[in-house]
């Protein structure tokens, strides 16, 4: 019986790249499903055999540990650089979206504070 493995909505392509290609290299057997026609199905990555699930999660583990250490520290050689992207410069970058955020949460904020006050 199939085992979830990895869950891909909101996952960068490249994560889900290099996921699907340590489970080719350690000869693990798995499929994915997609988030369907409406992006209301689960996208994710499966094991067709149960009795892989230990070993693919330890190396799912492991991998994730090390791919945070390795994005952390990118961002923090762009940060060193001046290059990390700052709030302002996403602001600058959509400001449309960005205020419209900013308006969404204060009228949330609004909503669920008034019956305190």
């Amino acid at each position: 019986m199939a085992k979830l493995l990895f869950r891909l909505r909101n996952v960068p392509d490249d994560e889900a790249d290099e996921v699907r290609e340590l489970l080719s290299q350690h000869h693990l057997s798995f499929y994915e499903t997609t988030a369907g026609n409406w992006g209301i199905s689960m996208p994710a990555i499966w094991l067709n055999k149960d009795t892989d699930y230990e070993s693919a999660r330890l190396l799912l583990d492991q991998y994730q540990h090390n791919r945070a250490k390795r994005m952390r520290s990118e961002y923090e050689s762009a940060r060193a650089r001046g290059e990390a992207e700052t709030q302002l410069q996403v602001l600058r970058r959509e400001p449309l979206k960005t205020i419209s955020l900013i308006l969404l949460i204060l009228v949330f904020l609004y909503l669920s504070t008034t019956a305190f006050f």
